[in-house]
């Protein structure tokens, strides 16, 4: 205990006597002075920034350091004794150019940096003796690669559909978004700016709304963005595929059947116009699942969207007239879509059973109940004619 009030006592006592001798400030005696020119310095990411700061004169005994930011909030940047690797005196071992460099400057780099002379005591912390005005330093930083993203799941086509622009890391905070659809411009909303990971360094987010339709399959999307540190925009594209659907429509052949009983019949379904590739196809007889192998791969027609086709052959045995026969096509995970056709079986002398192949056109025209009707009418006139005539034969 007595040796640490000794200290504090023989610490106060040097801070006295320097002031009594120096006088308040330590600047009224010493001709100590310092100079940090750059009030202010901007540099690009990447690059290396040299820092001045020179001094010249006499003064007490005390390093020079580096610090970024002044007060509670400040950090060394450099010391003799301890500094970051990328940090570097320009002239090593020098009494009077203390100018340092930072090499591969970053957005989190930005900030007011100080060049200050310490006096130093044997005991307890060193004492600011004069210091720099500052130098502002900003460092401005290219956006990164615009990343454009779609919705979670795709959307059917007339659906209004979302997609969203992202970049960062830039600075100044100024940014111009464009997007195109087929290199053609379309409106959207203006870019949203936040600060980001630093509050020297920005983020953007964009968000366009479009209505997509069949031949969306083909179009790609991108997303251009300017800022005063590029050469040129950056782009970002999405191929509108990803995002679409197209659902398929069905033809089922023949549309109605009428069958010999014990012939094949051959349905035909059509699978057409359908994005993306991904469907399942079965076939039913009265809700009961066939097994049918003749189905075609799904083929790429010139407009993107794909089609197949899927056989069926039919016994038309007598107990399958009045069946219904049911192509049923799953895209994409949607609900189930169909189209059903229903089998007529032609039973020959058999009434009632499909449709009847036509008899002899004399007996059908016969068989007529009209046709007898008119030949009844005829033979009436016919008659009524004769007896009128024979009547007036007669008076």
């Amino acid at each position: 205990m007595a040796l640490v009030t000794q200290m504090l006592f023989l610490t106060c006592l040097m801070l006295l006597l320097l002031q009594r001798e120096t006088g308040v400030g330590a600047q009224r005696s010493w001709s100590l002075r310092l100079q940090q020119p750059q009030e202010q310095l901007v540099s690009t990411a990447g690059q290396t920034i040299i820092l001045s700061c020179t001094i010249s004169g006499e003064g007490p005994p005390g390093p020079v350091k580096w610090l970024k930011g002044w007060g509670t909030e400040n950090k060394t940047i450099y010391a003799q004794t301890s500094s970051s690797p990328r940090v570097t005196r320009v002239v090593n071992e020098s009494n009077t150019d203390f100018s340092i460099q930072i090499r591969d400057v970053q957005p989190e780099d930005a900030g007011t940096y100080y060049c200050i002379k310490f006096v130093k005591f044997l005991f307890g912390p060193d004492i600011v003796f004069q210091h720099g005005k500052g130098t502002v330093v900003s460092v401005h930083a290219k956006p990164t690669q615009p990343v454009v993203s779609g919705p979670g799941r795709r959307a059917g086509t007339g659906a209004s559909v979302s997609f969203t622009c992202e970049s960062g890391g830039f600075f100044p905070k100024d940014i111009s978004v464009r997007w195109l659809k087929n290199q053609a411009p379309i409106s959207a909303q203006q870019p949203r700016v936040r600060p980001g990971q630093t509050n020297s360094s920005y983020t953007m987010s964009s968000t366009v709304t479009l209505a997509l339709v069949p031949q969306d399959v083909r179009s790609q999307l991108a997303c251009e963005v300017q800022h005063p540190t590029l050469p040129a925009p950056l782009r970002g594209t999405y191929q509108l595929r990803e995002a679409l659907r197209v659902a398929p429509s069905l033809r089922l052949l023949p549309g109605s059947s009428s069958v010999e009983v014990n012939k094949t019949l051959t349905l035909t379904c059509r699978v057409e116009g359908f994005y993306p590739r991904d469907l399942a196809l079965s076939w039913l007889e009265g809700g009961r699942e066939l097994r049918v192998e003749n189905t075609s791969r799904a083929v790429q027609t010139p407009q993107g969207l794909f089609q197949l086709s899927s056989l069926l052959e039919v016994q038309a045995t007598e107990d399958r007239n009045g069946s219904a026969f049911t192509c049923r096509v799953v895209h994409d995970g949607q609900d189930p879509i169909s189209s059903t056709v229903t089998l007529w079986v032609a039973v020959p002398g058999k009434e009632g059973l499909g449709e009847q192949r036509p008899a002899d056109s004399g007996l059908t025209l016969l068989a007529s109940p009209g046709l007898w009707f008119v030949i009844l009418l005829e033979k009436g006139l016919l008659g009524g004619l004769l007896i009128f005539v024979f009547g007036r034969i007669m008076t």
